[in-house]
């Protein structure tokens, strides 16, 4: 009896731990697919995130482009938005010591053809004898082109007239600042800035 009730026992145990062991197994490879099944997910993720980065900068180059071509296309616009023709147009100078005939009022003749524009200004004298679109530095520079003097005739409010000088400058863009330089009779180059705006056609 006693012989019995060992083998009874002894199978029992041999029972659970077999039982045990294969728990085990399963629980190691539920453990090993859980781990692998975050490995993917955390793979995928980063895939994801690096898509976006790729597309992120793929739409910050595209909006550069965009806005270069923007800028570029407004400076061929600026004279294409006048027909070619005749206009009256501001002057605007930086320097009460370069600036329009008072008997022009501030204005010059702007003219447009072929997509190109140039002001002639009538000054107060003879003074200035030559000016240069650009710096000082720029003007005697070694095959500078520097604009030569006109002979204007002006006419003042009083009737009186007088001979000055005037100059053709070529004009990039409408309302907006640019450089110039003028030398005088004593040989001395000056920087300043200009700007042309309002142009009216002239009848």
């Amino acid at each position: 009896m006693r012989k019995k009730l060992a083998v009874l026992f002894l199978g029992a145990a041999l029972t659970v731990s077999m039982l045990g062991a294969c728990g085990g197994k399963d629980a190691a490879s539920s453990s090993a697919s859980a781990v692998s099944a975050s490995s993917a997910a955390d793979a995928s993720s980063a895939s994801v995130q690096d898509a976006s980065k790729a597309e992120s900068s793929t739409s910050t180059s595209d909006v550069s482009a965009e806005s270069a071509s923007a800028a570029e296309t407004a400076g061929e616009s600026s004279a294409s938005e006048l027909e070619d023709g005749t206009y009256t147009a501001d002057f605007n100078t930086d320097s009460n010591m370069f600036h329009v005939n008072e008997a022009k009022e501030g204005k010059g003749v702007l003219t447009v053809k072929d997509g190109k524009m140039i002001i002639h200004v009538s000054l107060v004298s003879k003074n200035i004898v030559n000016v240069f679109v650009g710096t000082k530095e720029e003007a005697q520079a070694d095959g500078a082109e520097l604009i030569e003097p006109t002979t204007d005739e002006v006419t003042y409010s009083d009737g009186t007239t007088d001979e000055v000088y005037g100059f053709d400058i070529p004009v990039e863009k409408l309302d907006e600042d640019f450089n110039v330089a003028i030398i005088g009779k004593k040989g001395t180059w000056y920087d300043h800035v200009v700007s042309v705006s309002n142009p009216v056609p002239q009848e």
